[in-house]
């Protein structure tokens, strides 16, 4: 029975492929933008060779995240987290295709949101775009969809080990539309209205508004909404795989490079500041997680080391082509103490079950980098686009990096929690205590990822 209520729920995904195939135009191929050649100037060849590879760096995070969340989680909830994250990559690419990346980056409407141009990548070809002028445009789209398919996939670790995956598969493809596509359009997309191109001014580089705060408040929505897991705190056993979740972090420490110096949108020196930043922050903060746990439990630890990583990478995101390399090392500093008390602290004092810490790492260090950029700025980091901050004598860049940050988390709150009681009432968020007992995997994936021998 419970197999058959799996069954069912799964024409919800097959109907939204039948529906996004029918609306896209009969032979969309070919009443797409012919595909020229630009002239041989537009385009630079180091650019794009960067780019491809940044891009397939990008990708390679979501994989990683599989690895680091499942390593993390019981050992009868391993594949549920994989498949999870792999489903994310193939749905959410194919939303980004079909009208995601228009609604993101299009042309502007009232600087709230895309307009539907460029549905089914219509016109987005192979000259460049308004976004980079040195490789092609829709090489920009694959870029930016590799971001649209991790935001999401770091919720998963707010709802780990409880959620349908039915529940899943609807929440993410709306939150992906509703929630992500908007908050991409006000900060990066020309007019919207919270960025630098027609907006309020608010920088970020990489994606700390845009991912780290915009899935981090999700992930708050997620507990709240969904409640704690069976037997929380006390019968929830430590990570499973540690070594596993150590693979994980350093997959996802190796795409950052992508994430953050691909952010630069071209081979050049903007490329290197970011790579720099991004690594010695994401040290700096593995660093003093450590220490933190050295001094306040006795011992250092694997766990703390990898999460303290994780959480220098995500705050340093949006500063990365911002800040010199004195502003990332304070930035990573500052991740590691804020995260950790977050996570140690602050979760302990309030007893809400963020199963592996997708609120205390990346909506706290998304919300610290995001604020810190208005302090550590400068334009001697990035004189093309820069800005100085705080420190550097321009106050307002402080207060707009503040404004910016309340703004999307007040909304990506409001907008999760309304969308996961929307998707309650359809299909049930919850798996029923016997099937969170037994595991996700069994029930619902009919899968094992470990065979046990008596």
């Amino acid at each position: 029975m419970m197999y058959a209520r799996t069954r069912g729920r799964g024409w919800l995904l097959a109907g939204f492929l039948v529906a996004a195939g029918l609306a896209l135009p009969a032979g969309a191929a070919e009443t797409t933008a012919p595909v020229t050649s630009p002239p041989a100037s537009a385009l630079d060849s180091g650019d794009i060779a960067w780019m491809l590879v940044a891009s397939a760096l990008v990708m390679l995070m979501t994989p990683g995240l599989a690895f680091f969340y499942g390593g993390l989680v019981r050992k009868k909830n391993i594949l549920s987290i994989v498949m999870q994250c792999f489903m994310i990559l193939c749905l959410v690419s194919l939303q980004w295709i079909f009208c995601g990346y228009s609604l993101a980056f299009g042309p502007d409407i009232g600087g709230v949101i895309g307009n539907l141009d460029w549905m089914g990548l219509a016109g987005v070809g192979m000259a460049p775009g308004p976004y980079a002028p040195h490789i092609p445009h829709r090489l920009f789209a694959i870029y930016q969809m590799m971001f649209a398919v991790i935001t999401p996939a770091l919720i998963c670790g707010a709802f780990a080990e409880r959620m349908r995956f039915s529940a899943f598969c609807l929440f993410s493809l709306l939150w992906s539309l509703l929630v992500y596509a908007p908050v991409a359009h006000w900060v990066w997309g020309v007019g919207g209205f919270l960025g630098t191109q027609g907006g309020m001014g608010a920088v970020d580089f990489a994606g700390g508004i845009v991912v780290h705060i915009n899935a981090g408040m999700a992930a708050l929505a997620a507990v709240l909404v969904m409640g704690k897991r069976r037997g929380f705190p006390h019968q929830i056993s430590p990570p499973h795989n540690l070594p596993v979740a150590v693979l994980g972090a350093a997959l996802l420490w190796f795409g950052w490079y992508g994430f953050n110096a691909g952010s630069s949108l071209g081979a050049n020196v903007l490329a290197v500041t970011a790579f720099m930043n991004t690594h010695a922050a994401g040290a700096v903060a593995g660093l003093v997680w450590c220490l933190l746990d050295w001094l306040k439990f006795g011992k250092p630890t694997t766990l703390g080391m990898i999460t303290g990583a994780v959480a220098g990478l995500a705050a340093v995101t949006p500063a990365s082509g911002y800040v010199e390399i004195s502003g990332a090392i304070w930035i990573g500093i500052g991740a590691g103490v804020v995260c950790w008390l977050s996570v140690t602290a602050l979760k302990a004092k309030l007893n809400y079950d963020d199963s592996l810490d997708a609120f205390g790492v990346h909506g706290v260090g998304g919300i610290w980098g995001s604020v810190a950029v208005g302090l550590w700025a400068t334009q001697a980091a990035n004189p093309g686009a820069g800005v100085n901050g705080l420190f550097y004598g321009h106050a307002a860049q402080f207060l707009v990096q503040i404004k910016a940050s309340a703004l999307v988390a007040v909304f990506a709150f409001v907008a999760s929690w309304l969308l996961f009681q929307l998707v309650d009432h359809i299909v049930g968020l919850r798996v029923t205590t016997d099937e969170e007992n037994l595991g996700l995997d069994l029930t619902q994936h009919r899968e094992s990822g470990y065979t046990v021998i008596d």
